[in-house]
């Protein structure tokens, strides 16, 4: 697919626009203030194929604890995510972060905002301009109507950008997130073809893992196969390395990324004799500790399945109460029912040797 051409911007380690691979963020949901915990966190965020940690920081308490943060967590990039105070974001810069979350309309007169900008252009620390549909300016939606709309939150976008590039400071990303997937979509199209900006793409308060893995899943989706997007965030209430492995799978599904295993599982049907529900959720939690990008197939019919799955590295076919073990579409042996899971991950880990 192509992708829109965006400028780059660099956080940390980490290249974010222009044709740098699409990078996975999340945030970490501990006090920042408990320092152990946000970076046993951010030590599990990053083991799950995390590029980019956000942690709030809400208070001077928070913000004068960053640095032991980043010190601890090494090169993993880390954004402070800010409001209201600009003094938090100075404190933030100094602490070393290497990345701001602010609405630099919301941190006070020009003054301080000139006081943030300064210090982030010294410190080459850039800033992401985050609309959430829910706190656009009340003036600002007056001129739409009174209705929350895509054309509304990218105006509200570009008031923001307007105060920072009148600074001179074009160290910019955007994001503009809603619920609402429709208008998700519809704003980040109108923004695409309004900046060169690289843009941060997410569903905001998407819901919990069910409801907002489908939602994050079609709104991020249909913008990446647009073309659209250079770093995405998946927002889902409860563990946040759960966002982390539903954005790999996305970017995974689109060829944007080659992250880990990637599971091939058939439908159940009549033809089925094993428990093939049972074998392949099994199979998928035990694949989570593996970061080797290969292809496991879990089929339920011995007779299609190696060659339905003949792509996958490895795989497993059941027959009745039995079932083959296949590699690249040959057969390996036969195996009982019970130990399907247990032949299949032996040969993953020799496959994995090998190679």
């Amino acid at each position: 697919m192509n992708r829109k051409f965006t400028r780059q911007v660099k956080i940390g380690k980490i290249i974010v626009g222009g044709e740098a691979p699409i990078s996975v963020q999340s945030m970490t949901n501990t006090k920042t203030t408990d320092i152990p915990a946000t970076v046993s966190q951010i030590k599990q965020l990053t083991a799950a194929g995390c590029d980019i940690v956000r942690l709030a920081v809400p208070d001077n308490e928070a913000a004068l604890s960053l640095g032991a943060i980043k010190t601890a967590v090494g090169d993993v990039p880390l954004v402070a995510d800010i409001h209201f105070d600009y003094r938090l974001a100075l404190t933030a810069i100094e602490q070393g972060l290497d990345a701001l979350r602010i609405n630099p309309g919301n941190l006070g007169d020009r003054d301080q905002v000139t006081k943030v900008v300064k210090a982030a252009r010294s410190k080459g620390v850039p800033i992401r301009i985050g609309v959430n549909a829910g706190s656009i300016d009340k003036a600002l939606l007056a001129r739409f109507g009174g209705n929350i709309t895509a054309e509304a939150m990218v105006e509200s976008a570009r008031g923001h950008i307007s105060i920072l590039e009148d600074l001179d400071f074009n160290d910019i990303k955007i994001s503009l997130k809603a619920h609402d997937v429709p208008l998700t979509i519809k704003a980040y199209r109108l923004m695409s073809e309004a900046t060169r900006y690289p843009l941060h793409l997410g569903i905001t308060e998407a819901g919990t893992v069910n409801s907002g893995i489908i939602k994050s899943a079609v709104g991020i989706g249909a913008l990446l196969a647009e073309g659209i997007g250079d770093t995405i965030r998946v927002s889902l209430t409860g563990d946040p390395v759960e966002e982390v492995r539903v954005a790999n799978e996305i970017l995974k599904a689109l060829g944007l990324r080659n992250y880990g295993p990637t599971l091939v599982s058939c439908p159940t049907c009549g033809r089925c004799n094993i428990d093939l529900v049972g074998i392949a959720t099994a199979v998928e939690d035990k694949l989570k500790a593996i970061t080797r990008p290969i292809t496991v197939a879990v089929m339920g019919c011995v007779v299609n399945g190696p060659g339905e799955a003949k792509e996958a590295d490895v795989g497993i076919a059941g027959g009745k109460g039995q079932g083959i073990l296949f590699r690249k579409g040959e057969v390996i042996k036969k195996v009982t029912e019970d130990q399907l899971v247990n032949a299949l991950f032996e040969e993953i880990e020799r496959l994995i040797k090998e190679e």
